[in-house]
């Protein structure tokens, strides 16, 4: 008997494979990173091989780990990190390496197409709804065109990265309407845009992109000899899937309009949920039409976890070489950061990490991360605790954008996992902050639109009520959060000083 659904998240650098039962309750799980290599300052690429060989061992190993036979899984779900280009030719094989959507080299075209067509970004946003990144996938396309024509003569098919392993999978190509209307396309009309195509001169490209299908409608079944090295039953359904930020959401119960969601992964994404596009502020931000129906309008720091890692990395070496496991390091780390005490001892830290700069509060892709206010008597506990807070402001900063009062932030994503973070997050923004309690959220989103594929329910909207997660809720101090309303004062004046200079 078929109880079990299979979901599957390829992320930036880690895949992931979780086992959930029909109720949605995660019971296995497997992961293994997969490479980004950077051939010249500012790329970003992947081995597409390499990201279906990581699949296929963390697909087995996750079955292990939940102690079930692939015979008992009802359907199979999959997401991935978004937009980029993924490009197969006839026989399915990849032309390069994929360029991922963290990629930056795509701005000097941008710059000069902006330059060539007078409201060129304004026209991008009126009809996607999301500022111009240079990792989506029209930029990347026609940089492909104008530097590497020979890979586009060889192109049959335009993937994302989980329609490459549904295709894998399943034999079969299309792409899902939350991707294509990032690429940028229409986020109104939840399609591909004819005429953001025509902008960046790609009419003759127009083959490359597949049908777009539902995310959750089945994109066929398990081929055989796939089935069989993975070991599932042949002809199992696989769903078509959607991108890793609308599969979070979901995975998180977050569908219903007026609910805001936070997403703490590389990038990230302080979303609202609302039953119609919002395009306010303009030309700043994202938005994604939810497969649930709705949209979700999100600013985002695309240097997120990011600058945690980076800090850890050049200043707490010995700590991470002596900890036990990476729960042991971030228990000191907070440690740490607490000692420092609000407010960093006066040390300030912009988290624009990214090569991409930054997309809000406002659209600046030269913005740069910036250390502020140090001095001898600073120390590393004191850069750590401003990084923890940068973050934590940053997230204040995505929501006081939005035109909406919002009065509980979820947070999900693997800073959700730190109490220490959550209580700050909800002392910066001065709003209840709750964590549900589940831990791969993507990859139980790509499930739950499996499992409405093979009807056992009927809409992802009962899909989130019947698998509804326990939350545990964190509640501001007041007296902490009216200090960090002047720490976040000093915040905004520091952006604001430093675009002069960024666009210089």
């Amino acid at each position: 008997m078929s109880r079990f659904l299979l979901g599957i998240d390829a992320g930036t650098s880690l895949i992931k494979s979780a086992v959930f039962t029909l109720s949605g309750e995660e019971i296995g799980s497997a992961g293994r990173e997969t490479p980004v290599t950077s051939p010249h300052l500012g790329w970003a690429e992947t081995d597409m091989r390499a990201v279906w060989s990581a699949a296929c061992e963390v697909i087995p190993q996750s079955l292990a780990n939940a102690g079930i036979s692939g015979d008992s899984v009802a359907a199979l779900g999959v997401t991935g990190q978004m937009v980029g280009a993924w490009l197969i030719d006839g026989d399915g094989h990849p032309v390069r390496p994929a360029i991922l959507w963290s990629d930056g080299r795509a701005q000097a075209l941008i710059d000069r197409l902006s330059d060539e067509h007078p409201g060129f970004l304004s026209s991008i946003f009126e009809s996607s709804g999301s500022a111009m990144q240079q990792g989506c996938t029209l930029p990347v396309l026609r940089w492909l065109l104008e530097h590497e024509p020979q890979t586009l003569a060889r192109a049959h098919h335009l993937l994302c990265c989980k329609d490459w392993l549904v295709y894998n999978l399943t034999g079969t190509i299309q792409l899902d309407p939350a991707e294509v209307s990032v690429m940028p396309g229409s986020t109104r009309d939840r399609a591909l845009s004819e005429a953001m195509i025509d902008l960046f001169g790609l009419r003759a490209l127009r083959p490359l992109f597949p049908a777009t299908q539902p995310a959750e409608r089945i994109a066929g079944g398990l081929l055989p000899d796939v089935a069989q090295a993975l070991g599932l039953r042949a002809g199992t359904p696989v769903s078509i899937g959607t991108g890793d930020v609308l599969a979070t959401v979901i995975g998180a119960g977050a569908v219903t309009p007026g609910t805001a969601v936070s997403l703490l992964g590389t990038n990230y994404l302080n979303c609202l949920v609302t039953a119609e596009p919002v395009f306010e502020p303009r030309d700043v931000g994202v938005m994604f039409c939810l497969p649930a129906g709705g949209w979700l309008r999100a600013m985002l720091n695309v240097s997120g976890t990011t600058s945690l890692d980076w800090l850890i990395e050049q200043c707490f070496a010995v700590e991470r070489a002596a900890a036990s496991s990476d729960a042991a390091l971030f228990e000191e780390l907070e440690r740490m950061a607490e000692a420092s005490g609000l407010g960093a001892r006066g040390v300030l830290y912009l988290p624009y990490l990214s090569a991409q700069g930054i997309t809000a509060p406002i659209y600046e892709p030269n913005a740069r991360a910036e250390f502020h206010g140090l001095s001898l008597e600073h120390t590393r506990a004191d850069m750590l605790r401003a990084v923890y807070e940068g973050l934590a402001l940053s997230i204040r900063d995505g929501y006081a954008c939005i035109p909406a009062q919002i009065d509980e932030i979820r947070l999900t994503g693997g800073m959700a996992r730190s109490d220490f973070f959550c209580q700050l997050v909800a002392d910066v923004a001065g709003k209840r902050v709750t964590r549900p309690q589940a831990s791969q959220f993507g990859a139980r989103g790509a499930a739950l639109l499996a499992a409405v594929g093979i009807g056992v329910y009927a809409s992802i909207q009962e899909a989130v009520e019947r698998t509804a997660l326990p939350t545990q809720r964190f509640t501001p101090d007041a007296e902490r959060a009216s200090q960090y309303d002047a720490v976040y004062a000093r915040y905004g004046a520091l952006r604001t000083a430093l675009t002069a200079l960024w666009r210089g």
